[in-house]
C-alpha cells in the first residue's frame, strides 16, 4: 500500500512539474530580465531622494514600482532620442556623442566595436540572422544548425581563393553563446526554416522541429508541406534506389 501511494504521488508529481515548468522557467526568466535592465534604468531616479524610492529609509533596495517607473522612463527618454534623430538638431547631437565617445582612452575600443555590430545587425543591407543553414560541423558527416552573419570579402577569402561566409553556430539549450565557423558557400545548406523556429529547435535541444516545407510543383515558390515521401526529394537526402 505504502509503496502504491509513493508511485502514484510520483506520477502525479513528475506530471504536475512537467505541466508547470514552461510557466516558472517563463517567470524566472522575466524576473531576471526585468532585474538586469533595472540595474540599469534604476539610475535615471537621481533627482529623487533615496527614502522615497529605496527600502529602509533609503539603505535598501529600489522598491519594484520604482524600477518600473524607471524602465517606462527610459523606454520613453529612448523614443525620444529616436525622433530627434529625424531631425538636424537630433543628428548632430549624435555626431557629437560619437565623437565625444572616439575620444576617451579605452572606452573608443568599446564603444566603437558596439557600434559596428550593432550597425551591422541593424542594417537592411545585411543578411546577418536572416537565414538559417546546415554546416557540416565539427566534423565531415555531422550536420549543427548556424545562421550567416556575412559575407567575406577581405583577407578571409583573398587567402582561401574562393567564396567563404560567416556562420554562428549556436550551443544548445543556451543559443547566445556559440562559436563562429567560416565556410565555403559552396557547402552551406540554406533552408526555408524561419530564424524563429530554428532558435526554438535548438533550445529545446531539437525536441521542438519545425514543420518541413518545400516547393510544390506549379505553385510559383509558395511552401507545401512536405509528404514523408516528398522528403527524398531533398539535396543531400537519401534516395530510396541507393
Amino acid at each position: 500500500m505504502h509503496t502504491s501511494l509513493m508511485a502514484r504521488w510520483r506520477a502525479s508529481f513528475l506530471t504536475g512539474f512537467a505541466v508547470l515548468l514552461p510557466a516558472l522557467v517563463t517567470l524566472a526568466l522575466v524576473k531576471w530580465l526585468f532585474g538586469t535592465v533595472a540595474s540599469v534604468t534604476d539610475m535615471l531616479l537621481f533627482f529623487l531622494p533615496k527614502a522615497l524610492t529605496h527600502a529602509d529609509a533609503g539603505r535598501g533596495p529600489v522598491h519594484w514600482y520604482w524600477s518600473l517607473a524607471a524602465l517606462v522612463l527610459a523606454a520613453l527618454l529612448v523614443a525620444a532620442v529616436g525622433w530627434l534623430t529625424r531631425y538636424y538638431v537630433g543628428k548632430r547631437f549624435v555626431h557629437w556623442l560619437d565623437l565625444a565617445m572616439l575620444r576617451l582612452p579605452l572606452l573608443n575600443k568599446i564603444y566603437s566595436t558596439v557600434k559596428q555590430v550593432n550597425e551591422a545587425f541593424s542594417s537592411t543591407k545585411k543578411t546577418a540572422f536572416k537565414t538559417v543553414v546546415l554546416i557540416e560541423y565539427p566534423r565531415a558527416g555531422l550536420y549543427s544548425i548556424g545562421f550567416i552573419t556575412s559575407e567575406q570579402n577581405n583577407e578571409v577569402q583573398a587567402r582561401t581563393q574562393e567564396k567563404v561566409v560567416c556562420v554562428f553556430v549556436p550551443t544548445t539549450p543556451n543559443p547566445t553563446s556559440g562559436f563562429l565557423v567560416l565556410v565555403p558557400a559552396s557547402q552551406v545548406i540554406k533552408l526555408e526554416m524561419a530564424v524563429a523556429d530554428a532558435i526554438r529547435y535548438v533550445i529545446s535541444l531539437g525536441a521542438v522541429s519545425p514543420e518541413l516545407l518545400i516547393a510544390a510543383p506549379g505553385s510559383q515558390g509558395q511552401p507545401a508541406a512536405a509528404s514523408d515521401g516528398a522528403a527524398s526529394a531533398l539535396p543531400g537526402a537519401p534516395r530510396a534506389d541507393d
